[in-house]
């Protein structure tokens, strides 16, 4: 799973985009799918149907986009222009490698002024409207390769800082790609009494998209997100931030629904999985917020992965939390009863 998650993470498929890894998703699916699918938007859905065909529905979720540029000019030196998708930090940006996904593959560096030749000086940020792409091409070369709308992916390669600890991009949210693959692991072989639609959903770097054209869809009667949060780093506080190695996260708050954070938690501390707890005051900013409001409400629960450095290409987890929640997503799927789930509110 490990190597799984190094592959998947290490290929492009920047919201809007993902159709790039799209056969790569299915292959991680189908071997545990009675059905994969994908939909008119990029959504990959794979489907293991209960006996019962009118079984309810239950849905395992992660987003598969991460963020990237897109190709906004050609200047008459060759360089490219960019405009950011997705919420990039322009920070991380000079002296980046990438690939710009023109008529082919085309390897490039990300260029600025150089500091000592800035009239800010060395301190002020480098707007990304001061950035170019550098593919070595002059203006007519690029002009037949590269056009306005390419998507521009980050480079850099996944690699092992130490046994379990990795360190790439787009970590964000492949590693919860993985985590649904391993509570799947854990489950194969066995019945469970309801339909398991497995979604790898698109666009949710620029808006949760995804995952709300699919939840419209496909309906569940409850749903199990996975995305990851904020790990411990030198200067992160400490307010919703998680140590690494210390295993899922469990979310509390409007977002979720109680009965679904009070299954997780016991079924956590009764299996012996690691687990934090998270308390999320309004909208979680994840997929789960998505689900939660489709079509007339669908009660959610959302796990997270600890992750430094989010949002860069050298997002940072341990694997160990990556198994943690995939441990307790089939746990839980074994113990969940939506009966008295649909009870809750009642009476």
């Amino acid at each position: 799973m490990k190597k799984k998650l190094m592959h998947l993470a290490a290929q492009g498929g920047i919201s809007g985009d993902e159709f790039l890894i799209h056969d790569a998703v299915k292959k991680l699916l189908a071997p545990y799918c009675d059905m994969v699918e994908a939909d008119a938007m990029g959504n990959v859905v794979g489907t293991i149907y209960a006996k019962n065909p009118d079984a309810p529905k239950v849905m395992l979720e992660a987003h598969i986009d991460g963020i990237g540029l897109m190709v906004s000019g050609i200047d008459d030196d060759g360089f490219l222009s960019f405009v950011p998708v997705g919420g990039v930090d322009s920070a991380i940006l000079p002296g980046a490698e990438v690939t710009v996904c023109g008529t082919e593959p085309l390897f490039g560096v990300i260029g600025a002024k150089p500091p000592h030749l800035q009239t800010g000086g060395q301190d002020e940020a480098i707007k990304i409207s001061d950035m170019v792409i550098d593919i070595g091409l002059s203006a007519e070369e690029a002009r037949q390769k590269v056009t306005i709308g390419d998507a521009v992916c980050f480079a850099e390669t996944v690699e092992q800082l130490s046994k379990n600890v990795l360190s790439g991009k787009s970590f964000d949210d492949r590693a919860g790609l993985i985590s649904l693959l391993i509570c799947l692991d854990k489950l194969k072989g066995k019945d469970l009494p309801f339909t398991l639609y497995i979604l790898a959903a698109v666009q949710e770097e620029v808006g949760l998209r995804g995952a709300v054209m699919a939840s419209e869809r496909l309906a569940p009667d409850c749903a199990f997100c996975v995305d990851v949060c904020h790990g411990d780093t030198p200067d992160g506080g400490q307010e919703s931030i998680f140590k690494l190695g210390t295993g899922a996260v469990i979310s509390f708050g409007p977002n979720i629904h109680p009965y679904l954070s009070a299954l997780a938690k016991t079924v956590a501390e009764a299996e012996k999985i690691a687990a934090s707890y998270d308390a999320d005051g309004g909208d979680t900013g994840t997929d789960a917020w998505a689900v939660q409001i489709a079509a007339e409400g669908i009660p959610v629960l959302l796990l997270s992965i600890p992750l430094r450095y989010m949002h860069t290409t050298v997002e940072t987890l341990h694997f160990d939390d990556v198994k943690a929640v995939g441990n307790l997503l089939a746990a839980m799927l074994l113990k969940l009863d939506l009966e008295v789930l649909s009870c809750t509110f009642q009476n």
